[in-house]
C-alpha cells in the first residue's frame, strides 16, 4: 500500500531516522487502526492522500502523526527542503502547519529561513499538548507559534501521551504513601526508611554487578540521604561533582565530565560486544543543560514523567567518567523529592524492585534497549576497535566511532515514552510490594519481640538476634543459639515458646 506522511518523506528524500516513527500511515480501501506496542499503523482511504510534495505530506504528518524531532532535524538539513519551506510559507503565510514547519526549522537548525515571518494568524502550539508532554509556552512572534517544546535544541526528549504515560501522569504517589502510613503507622514507615535506603544502595550496586562492595554501598546510601532534592540544578557540573565524589569516594581514578569515548558492553567468547555508544564528549555539557531545561520547563508537571526523563536521559548521555548508572538512579528519588511527592527522609527503593526478580531485571534491560538497540543497529558498521590512544582526560581507549555527528539528532531527541510507563510500574511495585514488605516485617518483628518479653527478659537487640536466628533456621532453635544462650538448652519449653511467638507473629 502507498505510504504517506513521514514514511513518504523518508523514502522521497532518502532520510532514515534512528527512532522509529510512532505512526505508520498508508492509503488503503477502508479506514482502520492497529497497534504494535506503542506504534500505530493507520490505514486511510484515498480521499486522505496528500499531493506528491513536501508541504502536503509534512502537513499530513503534523496533523495525524505528530512531531518527530529527530527526523525533522535530519530532513531540514537538505537545501531542497529549506527551499520548499520558504516557498510553502510564501504561499500560505497564515497556515497553521506551514508556520509550525518554519518555526521547527528555525528551532532545530542553526540558521534562519530566508523569509520575513508572518503577521497574521492565531497562535498555534508547537506540540499538541493532548499528544505530547510539553513545557511552559513562550510565544514566538515571528511564526505566531507557542513554543511549548519541553527542552532545548541541544536536548529535547519526546514523550508521547499514550495510555501508559497518561496513567503515569495521573498516578497519585503521595496518596499511596499516605495509605502506607495509614496501614502501618508513621513510626513504622519512618523506621523502615533506614533499611530501605541501604537496600536501594545495595540493589543499585547489584545492577552494576558490585553488590559485595560494602563501603561503596554505604557511601551511596549516605549520598541518597544527604543530597536528594537539595540542589537547584542536579545537572550542574558542581552538583554532579558532589554526587560523583560522594558515591565514588576519594580513591577513584577519574572524576568529572568525561573527555573521551565511552561505551556500554559485555564480553562474548572473550571478545568485546558493544551494546551502546554514548555521545561525543564535546556535546555532553550542552545535553546536560538541555536536561536542566526540561526540568525547568516542565516544573509542576507529572513527577514520574520528570523523574523518568531525568534518569534515563542522563544515562543515555553518560557524561561522567564513572558513576553514571548510580547517579541516574539517584535522580529518580532526587526529582520525586524536589517535586514534593516523597518527603524526607523517605527513599523509594526502586533499584530493589528492579532487581527483585529475573523478570524485573530483564524489563529494565529491555527498556534501556528501546533506545540503544536501534542506535547500534543503525550504526553497526560505524565503529571498530583499533590502536589504543590516550584521551585528554587521561583515559586510554581503542574504540573508534565514525557516526558521532550523524547520530547527534538521535541522542538529542530521544523518545522516552516507554521509559515513563516503565518507571511508573516500578514505582507502583515499590510502593505496593517493597515498602509494604518492609513495614510488614518490622510490624511482625515488633509483635514477636513483645510476645517473647512476656516470658523472657532480654535487651531488644538480643531478642532481634534470636528472632532472626529462629526464622533463618526454619522456625526452630539452632544448636548455635543454644550454645550462645545455655538457658535455651536447659529449658527446652522456653525455646518452644519462642518459636511459637515468632511463628505466630510472622504468620500474621
Amino acid at each position: 500500500m502507498p505510504h504517506i506522511g513521514y514514511q513518504w518523506l523518508s523514502r522521497t528524500f532518502k532520510v532514515t531516522p534512528v527512532h522509529p516513527f510512532a505512526a505508520l500511515s498508508e492509503i488503503g480501501r477502508t479506514r482502520s487502526t492497529s497497534t504494535d506496542g506503542d506504534i500505530r499503523r493507520e490505514i486511510y482511504p484515498e480521499a486522505y492522500r496528500p499531493g506528491a510534495n513536501l508541504s502536503e505530506h509534512l502537513a499530513f504528518a503534523f496533523k495525524y502523526e505528530g512531531v518527530h524531532l529527530e527526523f525533522l532535524a535530519r530532513l531540514y538539513r537538505l537545501p531542497s527542503v529549506r527551499a520548499g519551506l520558504e516557498q510553502w510559507i510564501a504561499r500560505e503565510p497564515t497556515g497553521a502547519y506551514s508556520r509550525r514547519a518554519c518555526f521547527l526549522y528555525e528551532w532545530l537548525m542553526p540558521e534562519p529561513l530566508a523569509a520575513l515571518g508572518v503577521t497574521q494568524g492565531n497562535y498555534v502550539e508547537a506540540l499538541d499538548p493532548d499528544e505530547f508532554v510539553v513545557g511552559a509556552s513562550v510565544n514566538n512572534p515571528r511564526w505566531r507559534v507557542r513554543d511549548n517544546l519541553p527542552g532545548s535544541r541541544d536536548y529535547c526528549p519526546v514523550i508521547r501521551r499514550i495510555d501508559a504515560v497518561k496513567a503515569a501522569e495521573q498516578y497519585d504517589l503521595a496518596a499511596k504513601l499516605a495509605a502506607l502510613e495509614t496501614d502501618y503507622g508513621i513510626d513504622l514507615v519512618m523506621r523502615s526508611t533506614v533499611w530501605l535506603t541501604a537496600k536501594e544502595s545495595r540493589a543499585s550496586f547489584l545492577i552494576e554487578c558490585e553488590q559485595d562492595k560494602e563501603d561503596r554501598i554505604r557511601r551511596f546510601a549516605a549520598v541518597m540521604e544527604s543530597e536528594c532534592g537539595r540542589h537547584d540544578n542536579p545537572f550542574a557540573p558542581e552538583t554532579l561533582d558532589i554526587l560523583q565524589r560522594g558515591i565514588l569516594g576519594d580513591s577513584a581514578l577519574r572524576y568529572g565530565i568525561r573527555r573521551s569515548p565511552v561505551y556500554v558492553g559485555h564480553t562474548a567468547r572473550y571478545q568485546p560486544v558493544v551494546d551502546y555508544i554514548a555521545p561525543h564528549w564535546d556535546h555532553t555539557q550542552s545535553m546536560l543543560t538541555g536536561l536542566a531545561r526540561f526540568l525547568e520547563r516542565t516544573r509542576g508537571g507529572s513527577p514520574i514523567v520528570r523523574a523518568a526523563t531525568a534518569s534515563f536521559g542522563f544515562v543515555y548521555v553518560h557524561p561522567m567518567a564513572d558513576g553514571n548508572g548510580r547517579i541516574s538512579r539517584f535522580l529518580i528519588n532526587d526529582v520525586l523529592r524536589r517535586d514534593g511527592v516523597v518527603p524526607p527522609p523517605i527513599i523509594l527503593p526502586v533499584s530493589a524492585t528492579i532487581t527483585n526478580s529475573t523478570h524485573n531485571r530483564a524489563a529494565y534491560d529491555k527498556v534501556l534497549e528501546r533506545f540503544s538497540r536501534p542506535l547500534m543497529q543503525h550504526y553497526a558498521d560505524q565503529y571498530y576497535f583499533g590502536e589504543s590512544i590516550v584521551a585528554e582526560d587521561g583515559v586510554e581507549y581503542n574504540l573508534y566511532f565514525r557516526g558521532y555527528e550523524d547520530a547527534l539528532p538521535a541522542w538529542r531527541y530521544p523518545d522516552l515514552t516507554a521509559h515513563v510507563g516503565y518507571l511508573a510500574k516500578v514505582i507502583d511495585g515499590t510502593l505496593t510490594h517493597e515498602m509494604r514488605a518492609e513495614a510488614r516485617f518490622l510490624q511482625a518483628n515488633d509483635n514477636a519481640r513483645e510476645a517473647i518479653k512476656n516470658f523472657l527478659e532480654a535487651p531488644d537487640n538480643e531478642l532481634d538476634g534470636i528472632i532472626r536466628s529462629v526464622r533463618q533456621n526454619g522456625n526452630s532453635i539452632s544448636n548455635q543459639l543454644r550454645k550462645r544462650y545455655p538457658l535455651l538448652a536447659e529449658k527446652p519449653q522456653l525455646g518452644e515458646r519462642i518459636v511459637q511467638a515468632v511463628t505466630e507473629a510472622f504468620a500474621e
